[in-house]
């Protein structure tokens, strides 16, 4: 179960990444190599993968993070190590593009703010991973 102090972490990104991946859901053609294209660019073997099955896929994890966040009785170093790899690849792909940071710098141009913030992301999975390690003690 799901500590008090967890829900509002899981309650605000769970909302999120699900939301993410429902629109994801029903991406167009367009839309699909968009987000294949993206991903390409740090990514390459994206390449490999047919731009709608790479949407269909990517919509299908993101629901299921989205879920296990939500889910009381998913623990929360399970659903936290599931949103640390979502996010870990979301900042690869800021740190990994070119015009997502200032020159030189960590610090995002103002293309890089939308993948930036998603560092959000990774400090919550990495708070509920380290609450399920500390509690093992």
């Amino acid at each position: 179960m799901a500590k008090l102090w967890q829900v509002p972490l899981r309650l605000a990104a769970g909302t999120y990444v699900l939301q993410q991946g429902l629109e994801k859901r029903s991406a167009d053609d367009q839309r699909a190599a968009g987000l294949q294209g993206m991903a390409a660019q740090a990514y390459p073997a994206v390449k490999e993968v047919e731009a709608q099955q790479f949407a269909q896929t990517l919509a299908t994890a993101e629901v299921g993070i989205g879920a296990a966040l939500l889910l009381p009785f998913v623990p929360g170093g399970l659903a936290g190590a599931a949103l640390m790899g979502f996010a870990g690849g979301l900042l690869g792909l800021y740190l990994r593009t070119p015009g997502m940071r200032k020159e030189g710098s960590l610090a995002p141009t103002s293309q890089g703010i939308g993948l930036a913030k998603d560092v959000w992301l990774f400090g919550i999975g990495a708070a509920l991973v380290a609450d399920a390690i500390q509690s093992r003690d």
